[in-house]
């Protein structure tokens, strides 16, 4: 009844889209661990498996490519290449300079080529060659069709070519960068992470996983984190204008930036040994429930579901996870609940996983210190969420669900309710008579 009259808004990701991509990395899954295929190709290889059944949803069911916000026009003939190819070379140019920047500041960066990190920059080293080659006939072609092919990668084109080309729109350079930069980021450290977490599940034996709680929960939970980081990857990838999972705008506010670079290496504060380590003197939740099944169990079931959301949350993105990043706004699945789904199971998690509260060498130090760095690290998150709700802002699409999460949402409204601040009013539209 409470839809009817106050329905959510409208999801720019259908659940489908990430079902299918469920569906094909367990497939794959089963078949690694069927033929014991645990390298880093295999884990790349599940990327893929996710990837294929997610794109063939959005063009075959939801028919992405035919949504107004791709900027494409399919109705009617092309342009002629004649028409566009100025356009396109100046973009071209753009793009090219752009993944130069990127290759520069890898080789700059030492620990891009320490660790899993060597594994993104083989694959980028190895997948350069195509990418310049493809890049060509792909911009000709979208060019053809773009209601605007003047867009940000044109006025980055233009930024870089200089004069010869006419003045670039700054905001749409600064656009292009901050977009780019996103990109080059995170898909180096999503790839670097895809073959551990796959290798994870593929080489856990299953009657091991069965013998006690503690080890069906820690299966359980590497499956969740497989999941999010394989969809996740596939989420950096794929930003492309005929999925219509481009990125729309990326996060102007440096507060916004600073927020989430302090989570990933390598400007991670979490870590061991970090300014936030909250783990000093402590243990994890399987040492303080041993010789306790009932514990393990209930304990262990807890931890696995905070970790289903986390990873539900992700799923929910379909091909258009990234951080950073406004990519079409979710009203589905978990953020039915919750504007923020992973970051609150997240830092649950931790709190249920790590217990600060208790400390194996007995020192009350050790417990005041990691209860108060994880309760800064849970300061750092919600930070995150303000800048991030407050770069979204700027749609209207996301000012309506907000206000109708504030209106329905279970999470929002417990907080209402604990903080007694009064809730926004429903818009009630009523049809001429």
């Amino acid at each position: 009844m409470r839809d009817s009259v106050d329905p959510c808004p409208k999801s720019a990701v259908s659940h489908g889209v990430g079902i299918a991509g469920l569906v094909g990395l367990g497939l794959w899954t089963l078949v690694a661990r069927h033929y014991g295929m645990d390298g880093p190709n295999a884990g790349l290889a599940a990327v893929v498996a996710c990837g294929l059944p997610m794109v063939l949803w959005s063009l075959l069911v939801d028919k992405v490519h035919r949504n107004a916000s791709t900027g494409i026009d399919w109705h009617g003939p092309a342009r002629p290449v004649r028409e566009v190819l100025d356009i396109s070379i100046v973009k071209i140019a753009g793009l090219w300079a752009t993944w130069l920047a990127i290759a520069i500041f890898y080789c700059i960066a030492r620990w891009y080529w320490n660790g899993n990190y060597r594994f993104s920059m083989d694959l980028f080293t190895a997948a350069a060659p195509w990418l310049l080659a493809l890049s060509i006939p792909y911009i000709i072609w979208i060019d053809r069709r773009l209601v605007h092919p003047k867009d940000a990668s044109y006025s980055f084109g233009q930024w870089v070519i200089g004069g010869a080309a006419g003045a670039p729109d700054m905001r749409q350079v600064a656009h292009h960068a901050r977009a780019w930069t996103v990109k080059g980021f995170f898909l180096a450290f999503m790839v670097s992470i895809v073959p551990g977490n796959f290798a994870n599940v593929v080489d856990w034996r299953i009657e091991e996983a069965f013998a006690n709680p503690v080890a069906m929960a820690g299966f359980l939970i590497a499956v969740m984190f497989m999941i999010d980081v394989c969809l996740a990857t596939v989420g950096y990838i794929l930003t492309f204008k005929p999925l219509d999972s481009h990125i729309r705008t990326a996060n102007p506010y440096l507060a916004g930036w600073v927020a989430a670079l302090i989570c990933y290496p390598p400007f991670v504060l979490m870590g061991g040994g970090g300014p936030l380590d909250y783990h000093a003197g402590g243990a994890e939740w399987d040492y303080w429930t041993q010789g306790s099944g009932v514990l393990q169990w209930a304990l262990g079931g807890w931890l696995v579901l905070l970790t289903g959301i986390y990873a539900w949350a992700t799923v929910a993105f379909g091909l258009r996870f990234s951080n950073l990043t406004h990519r079409g706004i979710l009203t589905h699945g978990p953020y039915r609940w919750t504007r923020h789904p992973a970051y609150l199971a997240k830092n649950l998690f931790w709190w249920f996983s790590a217990l600060p509260f208790l400390s194996v060498s007995g020192s009350m130090t050790d417990i005041v210190r990691n209860c108060a760095m994880l309760a800064l690290t849970n300061a750092v998150y919600y930070w995150r969420a303000r800048t991030e709700e407050q770069h979204l802002s700027a749609d209207p699409d996301y000012r309506a669900y907000s206000d109708w999460m504030e209106r329905n949402a279970p999470v929002p409204r417990f907080f209402a309710w604990v903080t007694g601040r009064k809730r926004p009013a429903a818009t009630v539209i009523q049809a001429a008579e």
